[in-house]
Parts: C-alpha cells; structure tokens; sequence
C-alpha cells in the first residue's frame, strides 16, 4: 500500500475502500482557527456533548487578531471558555499560525486530522492525513462521530533531483499547479516519493503540501522519514515519530518531476493556477511585497528571506511586511539578531498571524502590484479590488525587494538554511494542556452580543417554486460569496454577516434573496465549472441557507463547498448537459416537481418558465447524503436522528 491508503484504512470505519465510495474515517485530531471556529463551537455545543473525544483538539487563534470594535475580542473571550469547558488546547492570540504551530508542536506520523481551515493538509508535510472541512464536519469529530469522504484516487507525485540554489519548495508546488491546474482534481489525494524527498525538509514539504490546496485535491501526503524524525527531534519530539512510507510505486497514477529542472515560478492574478516564469516579468515595478502566511512563514523561509536582506535596504517604492508563522520563529529570530537586519532593512514586522492573506490589513493600494508568498491570489482577496497579486516564493520576494521589481534569485548568491539541531520550546501560550480531551465541567460560557446562534435548517420541500437569484461565472471562490478582510468579524452573528453574501459579484443579491425568501421563493444559485474553490468557509453555505437558497445548479462543485452545502441542506445539482448554462438567465423562475424524490434519484427536470424551456440536472448522493438534505441539514438530521 502507498501512505495514504495505510493511514486510512487503520482508521476506516465505514464504507468500502473502492475509489468513488464514501467512506468513514475515525479522527484523530482537529483544530480550528477563530473565523471558522465560533461557528464550529456553537454547532458543538448544540449537539449536548460533555466533552471532547478525540485524542487532541486545538483551538487557535490567528485570523481576526486586528481588534477595532468589540467582535473579535467577544469571539476570542467565547472561543477561550469554550476550551476550557470541553477539554480543548487553546492558543492565544499572537502565539502563531494554525498550520505552522500545528506542524511545530502537535501534528503527528500516521494521524488523521482534521480542520476547519482548507489548508489544513499543511500535516501532510509530518505524514498525516490531514484534511480542511467544514466547520460542522469539525464538530461531529469533536464529538467522536466519523469524518465522511469519497475514498480517493492516489496520484503519485515522483521526485527525483535537487532543486538549485534560489529555487524552493513553494516553486514546486507552483510547477505541480502549472501541470494539474486548480480545478478537476476533486476526489484526488496527491502522495510525494522518490529519491527527491531526501534533500526536501519538513518547512519545505509542508509548504507544497498546504498549497495543495489550490489543486482542490483531498489533501497531499508525504512519507514519515528521516528527515521527519530529525524535524520533531528537534523540536523535542522525538517521541511522537514512527517510519511510514509507501511500499512500492502502488499509485492510480503518477507523475515525475525533476527537481533540478524546477525554476522560479508565479502564480499571476487571479488564480494559483495561473503559474508564468519569473523571467517572463523580470524588470516588471511591484508596490507591495507581502512574506509570510500558513504557506511561507517557517524559520527556515523567514531566515532565508533575513539573509539576503541582511546588511542592504528594500526599494525605496517597495512596501515589504513579514509575517512569521509562529512565537517560536520570532523568537529564534530574535536571538540570531535577524529581526534587527530585516528591521534595518526597511521590513515591517507585522504579528504573526493570518493579517495580509485573507485582506485583514496591509490591503495594497489602487492597481498595485504585489508579490505574496501566502496561497491564493484571488481577485479581491487582498482587500483592494483593483490589485494584481503574485504569488511567489520567499527566495523571489526577497530579491524583488531589494530590487523594486520581479527578479530571479537565482542572481543573487542565495544561502542554503539548516534547520538547528534544537528549536526553541515555549508553549506559555497554549492553555489547558493539562485538560485536554477532560475539559472543567461548570466553566461559564462567555457570550457577548456577537455571539449568535446557528440557524436552524429546514426539511426540503416536495416542489422547488424557485427563482435564479443569481448567475455566476467559472472558479467563484468561496471569497467571491462570502468575502473576508472586513467581514470576518461578524462570522458569529449570521443574520448580519448574510448581509455581505456575493457582496462584490452582486451587491444587490442581499435584497433580491431576502425579498424571494420572504415571499415564499426559493432561491437558486446557478454557476459554470469548480463553483467553490477556496477556503472552507462553511458561510458560503450557512449564510444562503439562511437568506433561502435550497440548491445550486453549476457545471461543477468543489469538495469542501460541495459538502457544506448538503450540511446545510442546499442540493448541489449540476447540469447534466454544462451547454444548458447558457440557456438560463439571473431572474428565472425555476420549478422541480418532486424535489425530494429529485434527491433520492439523483436526477431532475428543471422548468424554466420565464424561458419556456426544461432542461435535466444531476446529484450524486450517498444514504447519508440524502438523509442530511432531506432533513434540512445536518444539524436538523441530528435534531430528528437521521443523522
């Protein structure tokens, strides 16, 4: 068997491992970050469970760290008290980034882990089956229930080589996108071996496994190895290490890659797909050039990034922020005096969180051009909707700093970074380790006027009387339905939050679903190819839950969106013909008779009837499937104990 298969069949609980089937998998560990986690905690706590029942779940804070107002500090005092209660790891604001402290201090050889975050498949980089998810799906491991996927196809990613000096691990991943693309890999786990592994360390593994992501795959997967054992040995685990690597090349399919072959790459706007050379935008001005996120924040990225800046000055027309992953890069940093040399070298040290990736500050100026090293370059993502960002290594940002413009790196004389015999332990600012998975029953909840309630789901009608609320291109993001930066605060409190559904696509679509809703309409969303992409928000689903919406019609679905969306009851139809997308227009009224049955079929004829045309869509739905959508969502299934 290759990794992935081992670790999933010694958790499998349910289901046949046949590719294409849903099966269900036993959780080892979870965690969640602030913006997904109140949901995540209130679902929980809907459910009436004393505690926790996986071997470790953690809750970090990273995302909403910016305070202005009262939201965010009510969110972070809820998710506080929450943890203590139930038995969970709490890390406090400014203690790091989920993904790296995660990989740092918690992530283990062999486990399942599961998180309310997409780029939870960074654990691939230790050998874990890690997996982003909804919020929801989050509180049911919690609870002990199973985590539910379509066994997947394992594409076997063969490296062999070494990369050049100036090339690195986030170029790599950049060249695996430039071959696969960000959509059509759905029901696909990527699995990296071969001769190549040895010269690649944990920060560098982790980096292309997070970015994974962007492939819309499961989640990618490394071997555990010495080059693992080494990482958490120094870290001072050493102890939570076991040898787990694959037993010959038994993949569905593979596909080489010569490391040495690898060069600097881009991901253009606005999408991580669109991967272009370095050398074709050498010379080229940039604004803004942004180090660090969940991607490129370790120390072995930012003492690079420290090295080739040390004793020079950034462009004067170049703005640079650093973003470290965790405390402990900072300070390592710190104690090596490599904060002073990027300080002198005209960076801002920003906190170490999730900041400048999803638009919460450092948002770039009117049509800037930016370099980022964190994960997506959707459009609008930054905060400023006019930007065009790049993604790109820490090696390129670095030298694009010195020198005002793309450059290739591989121009200046790039330093090779060890990772140190011993890193440096401090764990001051995770709570209640000592009651882990026991929790302190009577602790009080803190709820302040932020915190709402989850809505309640609603069993879906026999006759869909609908309406297209909205009709939307290919690849929207769930950023694209459920924007960040200055929305993120009020992910606690979904009437108000729904507000800010397709906010920048539609600015009118909060009024239109409402209206429909009110009037006793369904609303439906019609989309083209890969609706979803992106973050796990479960809000994308949630908030047109709650403004009406009871299906969406697309040319296709991404994963973690598509099973949102049957968690909260929305049938994720797509067209059985993809030409019929152009026949239906924003504004349609849109009938199915015998919806329900519709669900249990699997098939539906849609009557257009401001068109006077039908046309067929399509689900593919497993019993349990079924059953949460019928009932109104999975909450609602638990509720009535269908789930």
């Amino acid at each position: 068997m290759n990794v992935t298969e081992k670790i999933l069949r010694a958790h499998l609980v349910s289901g046949e491992p046949v590719v294409g089937n849903e099966v269900g998998i036993r959780i080892d560990q979870t965690l969640t970050q602030d913006a997904t986690g109140t949901m995540a905690y209130l679902q929980f706590e809907s459910m009436g469970i004393d505690r926790v029942k996986t071997e470790l779940s953690v809750s970090y804070v990273d995302h909403n760290t910016v305070q202005i107002g009262f939201e965010n500090a009510d969110d972070h005092d809820y998710l506080q008290s929450v943890a203590k209660r139930f038995g969970i790891v709490y890390s406090k604001p400014g203690n790091g980034i989920c993904h790296q402290l995660h990989l740092e201090r918690f992530g283990k050889p062999g486990k399942t882990l599961i998180g309310s975050d997409s780029h939870t498949p960074t654990g691939g980089g230790i050998g874990m089956v890690a997996i982003g998810a909804g919020g929801i799906d989050v509180a049911v491991a919690m609870g002990g229930g199973p985590y539910y996927i379509a066994w997947p196809k394992v594409v076997g990613i063969r490296l062999t080589g070494r990369l050049q000096p100036g090339v690195s691990a986030k170029d790599v991943i950049l060249a695996v996108l430039r071959r696969f693309g960000s959509k059509g890999n759905v029901g696909k786990v990527f699995e990296y071996y071969g001769p190549g592994l040895a010269a690649l360390d944990v920060p560098s593994r982790a980096t292309i496994a997070n970015m994974g992501a962007e492939l819309g795959v499961t989640t990618s997967v490394f071997p555990s190895d010495d080059v693992t054992r080494a990482f958490l040995k120094a870290q001072g685990r050493e102890q939570d290490w076991a040898p787990l690597t694959a037993d010959d090349e038994t993949y569905d399919e593979t596909w080489a890659l010569d490391l040495s072959t690898v060069e600097p790459l881009a991901a253009a706007p606005h999408n991580p797909g669109n991967v272009e050379t370095i050398a074709e935008h050498v010379g080229q001005r940039v604004n803004q050039i942004m180090i660090g996120s969940c991607t490129n924040s370790s120390y072995r990225d930012i003492k690079t990034v420290a090295l080739l800046l040390k004793g020079k000055q950034v462009h004067p027309d170049v703005e640079v922020g650093i973003a470290c992953g965790s405390k402990q890069v900072v300070r390592m940093l710190a104690d090596e005096g490599l904060l002073s040399d990027l300080i002198a070298a005209g960076c801002r040290i920003l906190e170490n969180a999730c900041g400048f990736c999803i638009g919460a500050h450092m948002s770039p100026s009117t049509d800037a051009v930016c370099l980022r090293t964190s994960n997506r370059n959707f459009e609008g993502r930054s905060g400023t909707q006019s930007a065009k960002v790049y993604l790109v290594s820490p090696e390129t940002a670095a030298a694009s700093a010195l020198a005002g413009a793309f450059a290739d790196p591989r121009a200046l004389a790039v330093p090779a970074v060890s990772l140190p015999e011993h890193f440096t332990i401090d764990d001051g600012m995770f709570l209640y380790r000592e009651t882990a998975g026991a929790g302190v029953a009577g602790t009080p909840i803190v709820r302040g006027p932020n915190i709402g309630q989850v809505p309640p789901g609603r069993p879906l009608p026999e006759r869909l009387d609908g309406v297209a609320a909205i009709k939307v291109g290919d690849k929207i993001t769930t950023d694209h339905i459920m924007p960040a930066g200055a929305r993120l605060k009020y992910r606690s409190n979904i009437p108000e939050y729904a507000k800010y559904v397709f906010e920048h696509t539609d600015p009118g679509f909060y009024a239109a679903a409402s209206a429909n809703r009110d009037a006793g309409k369904a609303n439906v969303i019609v989309a083209g190819e890969s609706y979803g992409q992106g973050s796990s928000r479960e809000h994308a689903a949630l908030c047109p839950m709650y403004l009406g919406v009871r299906a969406v019609i697309a040319k296709s679905i991404e994963r973690i969106h598509r099973a949102n969306l049957i968690n909260f009851g929305i049938v994720p139809f797509v067209f059985a013909d993809p030409a019929d997308y152009e026949r239906v227009s924003q504004g349609d009224a849109l009938v199915i008779e015998g919806l329900r049955q519709a669900v249990e079929t699997g098939r539906a004829t849609v009557r257009d009837l401001s068109n006077n045309n039908t046309f067929d869509v399509t689900t593919e739905l497993s019993d349990r499937q079924k059953r949460l959508i019928l009932a109104g969502g999975l909450l609602a299934a638990v509720a009535q104990g269908q789930a």
